[in-house]
């Protein structure tokens, strides 16, 4: 099982929410091959929630796809901002892409 490469996948997911007329931005560039990649997503209301990768325990079936978790829903930025920073720390070819979006899709394959 191979993914997409981060880049691409990155690329792929700012210009699609851009098109859609979002604000979506890579707040952070890591590993262009390997890297994880974290979504952090502000909705305009002093609220963001934060998607991480999947776990391999928490997927049913080996998929090529990324899955994402929803690992803090409407928290304070400063608690988010924090998680991503400690991350950092841990893994430093982490992708950090931001999305400002009201509601709506947010167009990832969440278990």
């Amino acid at each position: 099982m191979s993914y997409l490469r981060s880049d691409l996948w990155c690329g792929a997911f700012v210009r699609r929410h851009n098109d859609l007329g979002h604000f979506c931005v890579v707040s952070r560039r890591g590993d262009p091959i390997a890297g994880q990649v974290f979504v952090e997503v502000d909705h305009l209301n002093g609220t963001v929630s934060l998607f991480t990768p999947a776990s391999f325990a928490a997927r049913e079936e080996p998929t090529a796809d990324r899955l994402f978790q929803l690992r803090f829903d409407k928290e304070e930025p400063a608690k988010v901002r924090e998680r991503i920073e400690r991350e950092i720390e841990f893994d430093p070819d982490l992708w950090v892409l931001s999305l400002e979006l009201r509601q709506g899709d947010i167009g990832l394959l969440v278990v």
